[in-house]
């Protein structure tokens, strides 16, 4: 039977990546008006050459500076070659990015325009490593809350 994914379902997913490397890979592409909260990241380092890390971003909006499309840090993961790096704190996204304001997010307007998510820029949870010799096998739970 197949899942519905009609307006106002949740839906808990994962998906599994093997051997990523420095050839960035989207964990979560987002959708418009879906609202994607990660329950957990686990990072299995495979392989790794000299200190080289992988690195857990999102690539969306950022409110501080009201710029599109901006790399934002999440976490810098550096585990030796058959360690694990687990990631549940729980954190959330939309899947669209809002229509572009200026400055900081410093009203109830800017706020929700946030949450009516109305531009058509895709944000999307994304790792990549430092260099094709390390690998990380990669697993992501996350709900897809669909409010379309």
């Amino acid at each position: 039977m197949a899942i519905v994914r009609s307006a106002g379902t949740e839906i808990i997913r994962s998906a599994h990546f093997e051997d990523v490397d420095d050839t960035v890979q989207i964990l979560i592409q987002g959708v418009q008006h879906h609202i994607y909260t990660v329950l957990s990241i686990i990072c299995y380092c495979a392989a790794r050459s000299g200190t080289e890390a992988g690195y857990l971003s999102l690539v969306g909006y950022d409110s501080h500076a009201g710029t599109t499309a901006q790399t934002i840090a999440l976490a810098d993961v550096s585990a030796s070659a058959g360690e694990t790096f687990v990631w549940e704190n729980k954190f959330s996204f939309n899947g669209h990015e809002p229509t572009d304001f200026s400055g900081q997010m410093d009203s109830i307007v800017k706020q929700d325009a946030i949450a009516d998510q109305g531009s058509s820029v895709v944000q999307k949870l994304r790792f990549a490593t430092a260099s094709s010799s390390t690998k990380y096998d990669i697993t992501v739970t996350f709900i897809d809350q669909n409010n379309s």
